[in-house]
């Protein structure tokens, strides 16, 4: 490969990693091409993008980008494929449900990622990804949370109407 095509994809891949908060890299080698495939069409739906790299241009990419992603040097081998995501938990539940899902399947295998402002290194640390709480379902956490002590003043205001009322009611009939 000649220089020149080296430093666009190194510049390439140094503008997606600078571009998607949170980074997984895995390894997907040894599934066939429909399983590949499969993979593929699950993370477009998930709004995650699967590369597959050279590790050595990803590590230069990563350097490159001014963020010292050194944690994650040392699971760069092999092969490897990043899946970028803008949800923290997005590439998590993508390869938890593919390898749910897809017979026999023992790949995409997570070697590590960066999310959340936080680094873990291999698989055992999947389960813990896939339960990390995105920003979107945090926020519907805090309104719920703001949300409930709202709605029972109201639910109590309403049904102390609904007594007032009643007795209200009662008292006038009994006068009448």
């Amino acid at each position: 490969m000649r220089k020149e095509l080296k430093d666009q994809l190194i510049d390439s891949l140094c503008e997606e990693v600078k571009a998607y908060p949170n980074i997984y890299i895995a390894d997907i080698g040894g599934l066939n091409s429909v399983q590949t495939s499969k993979l593929r069409r699950a993370a477009f739906r998930k709004e995650v993008k699967l590369v597959v790299v050279k590790n050595t241009l990803l590590i230069k990419a990563m350097e490159k980008s001014g963020f010292d992603y050194s944690e994650l040097f040392d699971v760069i081998k092999g092969e490897t494929a990043i899946m970028l995501s803008n949800t923290n938990n997005a590439p998590a539940k993508l390869i938890k449900d593919f390898r749910t899902n897809e017979k026999n399947a023992t790949k995409p295998i997570l070697k590590g990622a960066y999310v959340e402002e936080s680094f873990y290194i291999g698989h055992e640390h999947l389960d813990e990804l896939v339960n990390i709480k995105s920003k979107n379902e945090l926020i519907a956490d805090v309104v719920a949370l703001l949300q409930s002590p709202f709605q029972n003043v109201m639910s109590q205001l309403q049904s102390g109407s609904n007594t007032i009322t009643g007795v209200l009611k009662t008292l006038e009939e009994r006068e009448a």
